[in-house]
């Protein structure tokens, strides 16, 4: 809890989508949220947002994908509320190149950088704190990617997001005897604006059936408001109307045809 009694949540990923969504929902059970993002603009036009619901907001400007950015956040946190209850690990993206014939070994890196490593760095950066408290929960916002395979996301999506399920199992196998817990929480199709910048972005129609932020912000609160003798280990969430089961044209991965050789 924080200086005035409040627990202390962190959300990466925070001004932007489910993160926002997040980030509201934990404020309005009584966190003390900080959220953190790259943008400087987004981030104060988030906390304005969330502000105005009256919950206890503050911004950092981190790029999680810089371990030590990462480490002084962590401990500028700790210093100005004294612990940090709640690790939500929900920053991330994807390569708009995303298939072999297309994908640079750049965007592989970058998107390894932010899923999976920007994971890793910040697990690493409160489990001291967390480990000397006795107690913690870390929630990673993985995907339907991370839970079975799904073409459409690509290669370095999916590699990443598919990685993050050990990272989180290892949380629960070596700390949950410290009193820390992980869940792995894996949302299919949600409505966000990054949507739009996919190859070949769904129709309104289908985006209006999809999951919303809120959704996976309430799967969120489910798995934090457990007891603390208890931990979900992995919630997957899904459109009721899942087109990654019925299909959807732009769920096709476009083929390449073979060089032709004369």
């Amino acid at each position: 809890m924080d200086r005035e009694g409040r627990p202390v949540a962190w959300v990466t990923g925070g001004a932007t989508g489910i993160g926002r969504s997040c980030a509201r929902e934990l404020g309005k059970a009584g966190y003390t949220v900080v959220i953190s993002g790259r943008r400087e603009t987004v981030l104060a036009e988030a906390r304005a947002d969330l502000a105005a619901d009256e919950i206890d907001i503050h911004a950092l400007a981190v790029d999680v994908a810089d371990a030590a950015a990462v480490a002084t956040a962590a401990v500028r946190i700790l210093d100005d509320f004294g612990r940090l209850d709640l690790l939500v690990c929900s920053a991330g993206l994807n390569a708009p190149n995303r298939y072999w014939r297309d994908l640079t070994a750049e965007a592989f890196a970058r998107v390894s950088a932010v899923n999976l490593n920007g994971v890793a760095f910040c697990v690493a950066a409160v489990l001291p704190a967390m480990r000397e408290a006795g107690a913690g929960a870390i929630v990673v916002v993985s995907s339907w990617a991370g839970w079975r395979y799904t073409g459409f996301t690509g290669a370095a999506y999916g590699a990443t997001k598919f990685g993050l399920a050990p990272l989180v199992e290892s949380i629960n196998d070596q700390e949950g005897r410290n009193g820390i817990r992980a869940t792995l929480l894996c949302p299919g199709e949600v409505a966000t604006p990054i949507l739009k910048s996919r190859p070949k972005p769904p129709p309104d129609e289908d985006i209006a059936r999809m999951l919303v932020p809120e959704d996976v912000a309430a799967a969120l609160m489910f798995a934090v408001s457990m007891p603390p003798r208890a931990c979900i280990n992995e919630l997957v969430i899904s459109p009721t109307w899942n087109r990654i089961y019925s299909g959807a044209d732009d769920l096709t991965v476009p083929r390449q045809r073979p060089a032709t050789t004369r």
